[in-house]
């Protein structure tokens, strides 16, 4: 008699759990869920905070942090660059600033890639400042690279542009690495140069001499 009553009194118990566990009448709701935070995690995720979503979880490094890198080659890129977003500066990076990236052949080509992604749809595809956007645009083309403006523009000036951003054209320093901002370089200055090598252009003006 005792054990029936047990079940009769953990039927009753069952039958009440299912019924606090429905939606009240809507059935699109969860009812009353029991340890709901083994369904939503309340820990703030990586770069969100779902109790404010327009912050980021994340800190920001400290100003002249340097990013960790097994990779001794690539190391140097690592360094925070050291010139402030300043005419004064952009002058000083002309005069201070060479690339440690070597032009040959292949680096040049890597660029021309980068460049494709980046840079043709303004400057045109032979730099001439005869891309999409100032052709089917009113924004102003930018000057040519072969021209008196940009033919003799220091490698510096060229990173320090890419970096802050000069004129009409923005800050790529968010798109383009490092790395990546010296390399595009290369094919630019292959750009100044009419489509040539600097080694070989030197070699044409001695050979005239």
């Amino acid at each position: 008699m005792k054990l029936s009553k047990l079940y009769r009194n953990i039927g009753l118990a069952s039958l009440a759990l299912m019924g606090i566990s429905c939606g009240e009448g809507d059935p699109n709701s969860p009812g009353i869920e029991y340890m709901p935070d083994m369904y939503r995690s309340p820990s703030i995720e990586v770069y969100v905070d779902y109790e404010n979503p327009s912050v980021s979880s994340v800190r920001v490094p400290v100003a002249g942090t340097i990013v960790f890198t097994s990779d001794e080659a690539n190391e140097m890129y690592n360094y925070p660059y050291p010139y402030a977003d300043s005419f004064e500066d952009y002058e000083r990076a002309g005069l201070e600033v060479t690339s440690p990236i070597p032009m040959t052949e292949e680096t040049v080509e890597e660029g021309k890639v980068i460049y494709g992604n980046f840079c043709l749809h303004c400057h045109g595809k032979s730099g001439q400042g005869d891309g999409g956007v100032p052709s089917n645009s009113e924004y102003p083309p930018p000057p040519a690279y072969d021209g008196n403006n940009l033919k003799n523009l220091p490698e510096g000036k060229m990173f320090h542009t890419i970096t802050y951003g000069k004129g009409m054209m923005g800050s790529h320093a968010s798109q383009l690495s490092k790395k990546d901002r010296w390399t595009v370089i290369q094919y630019v200055k292959y750009l100044q140069n009419g489509g040539k090598m600097v080694a070989d252009v030197s070699n044409e003006a001695s050979v005239e001499e």
